[in-house]
């Protein structure tokens, strides 16, 4: 099949979209959504391709549709990121945090420099339990600020694209949710903004339908 059959396939007017959508991951998150099924589905794959083939980048895909619950997540996570044993939970020496701060490095080869997530049907959990999305989102965000602001080990950064439907971009605008402000600990301050001098996650939000072609 030639370049331009693939291309003329693709349901997005512009052709080579990726790159711009690289460039908004230099300094934020992405909340990419769309109303129309296909183009999440084609947008979330071809920009997990496209990021693959980038230098020193490990891409970390998780399939929402089969996560609903820590157990799910932790699941795919584990399978994901090579590393120590994962309890099912967010916190300790060997819950998420700690799995999303491990780094190896093959003999031979150099450490990764960059670490996309990129999370189909992320609105599945967002839908089954706000709460608990709120903490993974919490997590990611504040491992990838403690790792850029507050880490003098060699830098990883760590980039989240979560991709859904128009409940996502609700979420997103909610001042309350996770897209736009850090969970309080228990005692009522925000964890990370203490750790990273960082006052509120970096998310943009991205309307997948715009790069549509009409549907």
């Amino acid at each position: 099949m030639s370049a331009l059959t693939q291309q003329n396939e693709s349901p997005f007017r512009q052709i080579q979209w990726q790159a711009d959508v690289v460039q908004l991951l230099d300094e934020h998150h992405l909340v990419a959504w769309s109303k129309h099924a296909r183009l999440r589905l084609h947008f979330a794959s071809s920009l997990g391709q496209f990021l693959e083939r980038q230098g020193d980048t490990e891409v970390c895909v998780l399939y929402g549709r089969f996560i609903d619950s820590l157990e799910a997540f932790c699941y795919q996570l584990e399978r994901a990121i090579p590393g120590p044993v994962l309890e099912r939970r967010i916190d300790g020496l060997r819950g998420v945090t700690a799995l999303l701060r491990s780094r190896q490095c093959l003999p031979g080869q150099r450490a990764s420099r960059f670490r996309y997530y990129v999370w189909h049907d992320a609105d599945v959990l967002l839908r089954r339990d706000h709460r608990l999305f709120g903490q993974i989102v919490d997590t990611l965000a504040g491992v990838a600020a403690e790792s850029e602001y507050a880490n003098d080990d060699l830098l990883l950064l760590h980039r989240a694209v979560f991709v859904g439907g128009p409940v996502l971009d609700v979420y997103a605008s909610d001042s309350r949710g996770q897209f736009r402000s850090w969970c309080a600990d228990d005692c009522g301050e925000p964890f990370w903004e203490v750790v990273t001098g960082v006052q509120a996650p970096p998310f943009v939000r991205y309307a997948i339908d715009q790069l549509g072609r009409g549907l």
